[in-house]
């Protein structure tokens, strides 16, 4: 058989045990929440809930995240990775769902962003079943197919654009978050036939057997102690924190502002993130793979920042044409796309591959938790924050997202880590 060329497809094919479990389910995210997320903003504001509240609801889910993810290390060495992944991917995604399907109110999307913050236990369960077996240095490969996987879901939007078109936003939503639910089940039933419990998950497990989980939150505290004398860790915080926080308000407010105000239909609300995607993936096989195929990450990491940045600006600049999107709102949005697709598709893995990297891998659930929760901290001010600039002008909330992305450039540029350990000196 002929070996494959492309490192990540070869990766791919080369994937055994829970890293190919982990990637080869991913794609079924598709055909479920990713139908339905770029509606997720504007059918609040159908449904009466007012940008400032949609901005509460992400600073809340944040919140609530906060707390889930300081629990996941603990709750994760306990059940260990594989059971853990099972039970919380139900209560974090298939559980919202329903309520999201049926919800009328502010207060019901308040009961299920709770819920939803549950999402971080089983984040923390997932990465460790996904890259504990795998060799240190295909982790930002695996990443990628990760990534890769993720934004194949944009084969799917025109299923929920002819649901719009042809139902109208409200009940094609509830139709698409109905969906969810069946897809999502399947899919947390298909990873744990597929998978098994990792050997270090095995270990963990046997070390907090009739350990309390009160007393295993206070082990938090020497692995505090790791994560403050490690340079490296501190860096990928810092990293992680700044995608986080740009993420948070793009998946928030990157579709209202394009349909309240550049005036794009509700129809083509998929069609942005269905090409963001396909962009994505090509970059992820072209060029991503040769800016990062070895192991100074430095400039693409500067890269990343700065691309994304500049698809910021773009998006604030864009000026509002009366009577909805021209041809020319399209044409500079085509390139805001470009440049997103880009520039978030690099950050996200390489936010994720530096703290894989830099974790102590004997610790890794109780660091990646500590962090998490860390990230969360930081993060949870911005959706509240954007929420509020949004009620002003929405473009405001791009502002901050540019800002922060500048920021990202600063510390990457003055504060760089070596994220590999250096090869052993031949000796004579």
């Amino acid at each position: 058989m002929p070996r494959v060329r492309n490192p990540l497809l070869r990766t791919l094919v080369e994937l055994r045990g829970n890293g190919r479990a982990c990637v080869y389910t991913e794609p079924m995210w598709g055909l479920s929440m990713a139908l339905v997320l770029p509606y997720a903003s504007v059918f609040m504001l159908t449904l009466g809930v007012h940008d400032e509240q949609i901005g509460l609801l992400a600073t809340i889910s944040i919140l609530s995240q906060m707390v889930f993810g300081l629990l996941s290390g603990v709750i994760t060495d306990k059940l260990g990775r594989r059971l853990t992944t099972a039970l919380f991917d139900i209560v974090a995604w298939v559980i919202p769902c329903l309520i999201w399907a049926f919800a009328q109110n502010f207060w019901w999307f308040l009961v299920a962003s709770l819920i939803n913050g549950a999402w971080q236990v089983t984040q923390n369960s997932w990465d460790c079943l996904l890259v504990e077996d795998v060799e240190r240095s295909e982790i930002p490969k695996v990443y990628s197919l990760v990534k890769v996987s993720a934004e194949f879901s944009a084969l799917f939007a025109p299923i929920a654009a002819l649901l719009v078109s042809r139902f109208g936003l409200e009940p094609a939503v509830r139709i698409l978050y109905l969906n969810a639910f069946v897809i999502m089940a399947i899919k947390i039933w298909l990873l744990y036939r597929l998978s098994t419990e990792t050997d270090t998950g095995r270990i963990r497990r046997e070390q907090t057997r009739g350990v309390s989980i009160w007393s295993s939150l206070r082990g938090y505290r020497p692995v505090l102690g790791l994560i403050l004398r490690s340079k490296g860790t501190l860096f990928s915080l810092a990293v992680q924190a700044i995608v986080a926080a740009v993420s948070l308000v793009n998946g928030t407010f990157w579709q209202v502002v394009i349909n309240q105000h550049l005036g794009v239909p509700d129809p083509l609300l998929p069609f942005f993130p269905m090409v963001r995607s396909l962009l994505s993936v090509l970059f992820f096989f072209t060029l991503i793979p040769a800016l990062t195929h070895g192991k100074h990450l430095r400039l693409p990491t500067l890269l990343g920042f700065a691309v994304y940045l500049a698809g910021q600006v773009l998006l604030v600049l864009i000026p509002a044409q009366e009577g909805g999107a021209t041809a020319s709102t399209y044409l500079l949005l085509a390139v805001c796309l470009l440049l997103d697709a880009f520039g978030a598709g690099i950050l996200f893995m390489l936010a994720e591959s530096l703290v894989a990297l830099h974790v102590d891998r004997h610790e890794r659930s109780r660091v990646m938790a500590i962090q998490r929760t860390c990230v969360m901290l930081v993060t949870a001010p911005f959706g509240w924050i954007s929420g509020w600039l949004s009620g002003m002008d929405r473009t405001w909330p791009f502002i901050l997202t540019s800002a922060l992305l500048l920021l990202g450039v600063v510390v990457t540029a003055r504060l760089w880590v070596t994220t590999h350990e250096p090869a052993p000196t031949a000796t004579a």
